[in-house]
């Protein structure tokens, strides 16, 4: 990769948005550039996500502006400088130049300022500390042009005080890395964070939550689990095994599905063997429900899927429903190995898309006209004559569920002396 080290063509910088926020924000005595992930990204030719705005007017100029050009502004982080603008329905986080008079974890009592270098020196990554004007003019205050084209993620200035002022970088370094660097992790920035391990054990688990979801489905993500690992991190973050092979099998699983990387599939192939560890990682990252089930749902049996014709498939299917079945399965291709043949499990995974399981057509009326009473009995009937459905592989002819039926309220009748 050849990163570009202007903008001067960025389309987004002339007009739209953006370019209405640095004109608000540019002239009669003030100044302001888009700087951070979005520099980043478009020097990297990277898709441009959202994007942050500097500038050396105060919070009060911003919303002074803002309200005089007929914008939406927010006062989201006023008291350290950050207003919201929301321009064509957009929200760009527009903060004043600041600089760090004193640190205390994720805390900071900050003075606001108007030199651009020594904002640039209290960010985080090189690679995040560059700005650029409307016009395409690209500044590198803190070296971060060389580091992009070396794809070398490292810290700004002295490694352990950037991780003191917040351990939560930790694992951004790890996750910045695994998206945007190369080879080995800069080894200042990774013996940093082996030495501020413990810091981990004060960030909050929502904190913890976005940035592990975010490094698993990163394009280096295994690689630098694997760094993590080998540097003690993953233990305190997980609370338990993390397993490699896995991870790096399900990713293979998921290009040949051709899926897109989903965090929770992939968190659970590194994290998880049984339920409980699923219930153990979804507490310590304080998951949402919808991920808590999804992860316990893979770490449930999933070895029972390991090997299976299509008739069991299907009912596997009818009972789980298509994206359960999928990832559970998958879970079980994971643990099988980067060296099994996927075309066994290729077949299976794809089942869904080639078959839908029917409805049930049998009815309580059908049970009530052949005596059995409404009530636990008749649910416990239809629970039977729907595992002899199932049983005899989704039939649907009248005279096969007939049978189903008649053979169903026999059994009952003959277990529960009617």
């Amino acid at each position: 990769m050849n990163p570009a080290r202007s903008l001067c063509d960025a389309g987004w910088l002339k007009s739209g948005p953006a370019a209405r926020v640095l004109a608000l924000l540019s002239g009669n005595g003030e100044e302001a550039r888009i700087v951070g992930g979005a520099v980043r990204n478009a020097l990297m030719g990277l898709p441009v996500g959202e994007i942050d705005v500097a500038t050396t007017a105060l919070p009060e100029e911003v919303m002074r502006r803002a309200a005089a050009a007929r914008i939406k502004s927010i006062p989201t982080g006023v008291e350290h400088g950050t207003v919201t603008l929301v321009v064509e329905g957009r929200p760009f986080e527009v903060t004043t130049l600041r600089e760090d008079i004193e640190t205390f974890g994720r805390k900071a009592r900050v003075s606001f300022g108007r030199d651009w270098t020594r904002d640039a020196q209290r960010r985080d990554f090189t690679i995040n500390g560059l700005s650029v004007e409307s016009d395409g003019t690209v500044h590198d205050h803190v070296g971060g042009l060389d580091d992009i084209a070396a794809r070398r993620v490292r810290f700004i200035g002295d490694p352990d005080r950037r991780i003191a002022e917040d351990y939560l970088r930790i694992l951004r370094f790890f996750r910045i890395h695994a998206a945007y660097g190369g080879g080995e992790p800069d080894r200042d920035g990774y013996l940093a964070c082996i030495r501020g391990r413990t810091g981990l054990a004060a960030l909050s688990a929502e904190r913890m939550r976005a940035e592990i979801l975010k490094l698993v489905v990163a394009e280096g993500a295994v690689e630098a689990l694997v760094a993590m690992e080998d540097g003690g991190l993953l233990l305190t973050i997980l609370g338990g095994v993390a397993y490699r092979g896995p991870l790096a099998a399900m990713i293979v699983a998921e290009r040949t599905l051709e899926l897109a990387p989903d965090p929770i599939r992939r968190l659970a192939a590194l994290a998880v063997s049984v339920t409980e560890d699923a219930r153990r990682v979804a507490q310590r990252l304080r998951l949402s429900n919808a991920e808590a089930k999804q992860l316990d749902s893979m770490g449930h049996r999933w070895w029972r899927l390991g090997s299976m014709d299509e008739a069991t498939a299907r009912r596997r299917i009818y009972r789980l429903g298509a994206p359960r079945f999928r990832n559970r399965l998958m879970q079980a291709w994971s643990r099988a190995g980067l060296g099994a043949d996927p075309a066994p499990w290729l077949n299976v995974a794809t089942l869904s898309q080639r078959w839908q399981p029917p409805a049930f057509p049998l009815k309580a009326e059908d049970f009530v006209g052949r005596g059995i009473a409404e009530g636990p009995a008749l649910g416990h009937v239809l629970a039977i004559a729907e595992d002899a459905w199932l049983a005899e592989d989704f039939p649907l002819d009248s005279a096969r569920l007939s049978a189903i039926a008649d053979q169903t309220v026999a059994r009952f009748t003959r277990d529960h002396r009617l």
